[in-house]
C-alpha cells in the first residue's frame, strides 16, 4: 500500500510540473478559484463556465446533450485529464486512454484488451469517436448513455480494479482536481456522478469528420473511379452494406447477429436485456476510421479488412437469431468477385480521417512536449 501511495504522489507532482508547462493560464484559474469561494457554500464567488463550440458539418444530425450536463470549455477540459489519468485505476497505472488511444482512433490495437496488472479482457475495446449519439453503450448495449458507461470501467475487476469511494478520495486528496471540478461544476466536492459527468463532456467531443468522404460530400475532392466502385457496391444490394451502415455516422447504433458464429458462446445483448432472442446480437460499429481500429468485430477475430470482406461474401453462418438482413445466408454471403472486394475496401478506406488521430485538442494532456 505505501508503495502506491508513493507511486501516486510521485506522479501528482510529475503531473503539476507538466501542468504547469503546457497550461500556465490553466494554474492561474486555479488560484483564482482559490482565493474566490464563499466560505459558506464552496461555490466560485464567480463561476462563469463558457460554453463549448462543438461545430459540426451540415451533414451531420444535431447532437442530444443532456440538459443536465451541457458542454463546457471547463468541463471537457477536466474530462480530458480524467479520461487519461490513471488516477481512477487502482494503483494507478489504467486510465480510459490506456483502452482508446486517439492514434487508433480512440480503440485498441489488441485482440483483448488489457485492463489492470495487464489482466485480459473478454471483447475487444470499441472506438468511442462520434459515439455522442448512442443512446446504448458497449458491446452489448449495457449503459444507457455516455454518463453511466462512464461509471462501469472503475470498478470494473480487470479494467482498473478499483471502489468509487477510493477514486473519488485519490480526486480530493490532489492539487489538480479539487480546483477543477469547481470550475466545471461550480460546487464545492467530488462525486463519481461528477467525474461521470466531465468525462461524458469530453467524449462527445471526439468527432470524426473529416475524411475523404466527407470532404467529396463537401464537393472539396473527387473519388477514384475504383473509389466510386466500391462507393456503388456499398450502398446497393450487391454487397448489401448500407442496411446497417448507410447514414453519414455509417452505423444505425443498434444490434444484430450478423451470423459470425452457427452458436453463441458470447450471447451479446441478450446478457443485457434477458431476451433469447437477443442471442448473438451485438452493437453495430461505425466503419468510418476503419484503418485506425483492427482487429475487428466484438471478439477481434479478424485482423485486417480484406478477412471482414471475406466474411461477408463467403463465411456467414446461419444461427437461430441471425438478423433477417442477413437474407444471403443461405449462400454464406453476398459473393463477391475479387475485384469488387478490391473495390469495397477502396471505399471504406475514403472513410479515414488522418487528422482526427492526431488532433492536439485530443491528445494527453500529461504527454510531455518533445523538448520538455
Amino acid at each position: 500500500m505505501c508503495s502506491v501511495l508513493f507511486r501516486q504522489k510521485k506522479y501528482e507532482e510529475v503531473r503539476m510540473n507538466q501542468i504547469s508547462r503546457k497550461f500556465p493560464a490553466l494554474l492561474l484559474v486555479f488560484v483564482c478559484f482559490q482565493c474566490n469561494l464563499d466560505l459558506n457554500s464552496g461555490i466560485p464567488a464567480y463561476y462563469n463556465p463558457s460554453p463549448y463550440d462543438l461545430s459540426l458539418s451540415a451533414s451531420f444530425p444535431e447532437i442530444p446533450i443532456p440538459a443536465d450536463n451541457p458542454l463546457t470549455n471547463e468541463g471537457v477540459t477536466l474530462g480530458r485529464m480524467l479520461f487519461f489519468d490513471p488516477i481512477l485505476s487502482r494503483d494507478s497505472t489504467q486510465s480510459c486512454g490506456s483502452c482508446h488511444m486517439q492514434r487508433f482512433a480512440f480503440s485498441d490495437s489488441l485482440k483483448f484488451s488489457l485492463g489492470i496488472q495487464k489482466m485480459k479482457g473478454s471483447r475487444n475495446g470499441m472506438p468511442i469517436f462520434n459515439c455522442a449519439w448512442s443512446e446504448n453503450l458497449f458491446w452489448d448495449g449495457r449503459s444507457l448513455g455516455l454518463e453511466n458507461q462512464a461509471l462501469a470501467p472503475v470498478e470494473n475487476p480487470i479494467e482498473m480494479h478499483e471502489s468509487w469511494r477510493n477514486a473519488v478520495r485519490k480526486l480530493e486528496r490532489s492539487d489538480l482536481y479539487p480546483q477543477l471540478f469547481s470550475a466545471a461544476f461550480g460546487k464545492e466536492g467530488i462525486d463519481k456522478y461528477l467525474v461521470a459527468k466531465a468525462l461524458a463532456q469530453f467524449e462527445r467531443t471526439l468527432i470524426s469528420e473529416d475524411s475523404k468522404y466527407d470532404r467529396a460530400l463537401r464537393d472539396e475532392e473527387t473519388f477514384t473511379k475504383q473509389e466510386l466502385r466500391g462507393l456503388n457496391l456499398f450502398f446497393t444490394e450487391k454487397a448489401d452494406c448500407f442496411h446497417c451502415h448507410g447514414n453519414i455516422l455509417f452505423t444505425d447504433l443498434t444490434f444484430h447477429n450478423i451470423g459470425l458464429d452457427s452458436v453463441s458462446t458470447d450471447y451479446g445483448l441478450e446478457n443485457y436485456s434477458g431476451r433469447r432472442r437477443d442471442r448473438g446480437k451485438f452493437k453495430t460499429p461505425t466503419l468510418r476510421n476503419l484503418l485506425f481500429t483492427a482487429p475487428y468485430m466484438h471478439d477481434g477475430r479478424f485482423s485486417t479488412l480484406e478477412e471482414v470482406v471475406d466474411f461477408y461474401s463467403e463465411g456467414v453462418e446461419r444461427s437461430p437469431t441471425i438478423d433477417p438482413l442477413m437474407k444471403n445466408v443461405a449462400r454464406g454471403g453476398v459473393h463477391l468477385t475479387v475485384r469488387e472486394k478490391k473495390d469495397l475496401i477502396a471505399f471504406l478506406l475514403t472513410l479515414t480521417d488522418s487528422t482526427f488521430i492526431i488532433d492536439p485538442k485530443f491528445s494527453n494532456p500529461f504527454l510531455q512536449e518533445k523538448g520538455d
